[in-house]
């Protein structure tokens, strides 16, 4: 991936943008070589994140969840014939199971590309090459922010979009599946799931950048009403207030 900005230069200039104490954003990316002892036996992704947003990195691998959605979401499992059932009838997150069956098969999950997934702050990162995307654990003033800075120089309806979904495939499946479009370009907005809320801040929602969109924005983030405009930085200022 050729950009103008490195991720240390991101870095500050995010820094500028919302605040040195805003959360950093969590590059994800598939590897052949872990970059961390893989973890196994997670009953949830979303609980690794706490330990990544403080500076981590993590690195699963093989049979890394218990949860078969999670699995499923993260192109490494099947769609297993519970699921369906589970998500209607018991978490009643879709009116009927076949709902649920033509949701999964309308997402077109790719299957994992190799054997590791990697999750490391952007701050760890050496080069862009390798992620499939960024993700922002956001409030909602820095979420007008990031909305803000997409929607710059994309006025197509799909450049901020939501769709029903858990925790993992708001974060992964959605970006990853973006990438391997011609005209990949949306960013997600996720955070909706009522099962991964629960183990998320209550003044958060997730908003994810698919690398095949990141190049575009990075070279144009200076030219945004981020830097240097009234309405802006009395934003800014209430998030370093906060």
């Amino acid at each position: 991936m050729i950009t103008t900005m490195t991720p240390q230069e991101f870095v500050q200039a995010f820094a500028e943008a919302f605040g040195s104490d805003t959360q950093l954003p969590i590059a994800f990316g598939y590897s052949d070589e872990p970059l961390a002892e893989p973890k196994e036996g997670l009953r949830c992704l979303m609980g690794l994140f706490p330990k990544v947003r403080k500076g981590d990195t993590v690195t699963l691998a093989d049979k890394f969840l218990s949860c078969g959605g999670g699995m499923l979401y993260m192109g490494t499992g099947e769609l297993q014939d519970r699921i369906p059932n589970f998500v209607s009838n018991i978490e009643h997150y879709q009116q009927t199971p076949q709902m649920v069956r033509d949701y999964v098969e309308g997402l077109h999950i790719v299957p994992a590309p190799k054997k590791y997934i990697n999750f490391q702050r952007v701050d760890t990162l050496t080069g862009w090459d390798d992620i499939e995307g960024l993700i922002y654990f956001a409030t909602p003033d820095v979420l007008s922010g990031l909305c803000a800075w997409a929607f710059f120089d994309d006025n197509s309806s799909s450049a901020v979009i939501t769709r029903f979904a858990s925790g993992c495939a708001s974060l992964i499946t959605m970006a990853v599946t973006e990438n391997r479009k011609d005209d990949g370009h949306s960013c997600f907005l996720g955070g909706f799931d009522p099962s991964a809320r629960i183990m998320m801040p209550a003044d958060e929602m997730t908003f994810v950048i698919p690398a095949i969109r990141l190049p575009k924005m990075l070279s144009t983030m200076k030219d945004t009403c981020l830097f240097d405009t009234p309405a802006w930085s009395k934003i800014k200022q209430r998030i370093e207030n906060k």
